[in-house]
């Protein structure tokens, strides 16, 4: 399995970025997939999660910025981030686990078994 991100940069506060993670070696779609983000300094935060079903789910912190959407066909997942803040400065990394999550797993960095390189977003 191999989850390869894409689509990081560097914007001005106030504009939008849209981040690929592309899937491969899975043999099926059951599975979250969730956006993590850590900033220089500090620890991995949970960011997004799309689950088995489609749902999607946000930190706080991102709500009504942030998209998150799996296209299953493309065995892809996207976050699209709109009104980019410095603070959203971080490397951004893809994670998939290998069965539906329940609720309070969805954070967890620990329910995910596999994780893609990251890419770097920077707001100034």
């Amino acid at each position: 399995v191999q989850l390869v991100e894409s689509g990081g940069g560097s914007v001005q506060a106030g504009g939008s970025l849209r981040l690929s993670c592309e899937a491969s070696g899975f043999t099926d779609d059951d599975r979250d997939m969730s956006w993590f983000r850590q900033a220089p300094g500090k620890k991995l935060e949970w960011v997004s999660n799309c689950d088995g079903r489609g749902t999607a789910y946000y930190s706080d912190s991102v709500k009504g910025r942030f998209t998150i959407s799996h296209d299953k066909s493309k065995n892809t997942a996207y976050l699209q981030m709109n009104d980019l803040k410095p603070e959203d400065t971080a490397m951004y990394y893809c994670a998939a686990s290998i069965i539906i999550l329940q609720p309070a797993s969805r954070l967890r960095r620990r329910s995910y078994n596999h994780w893609g390189q990251g890419t770097q977003v920077t707001v100034s």
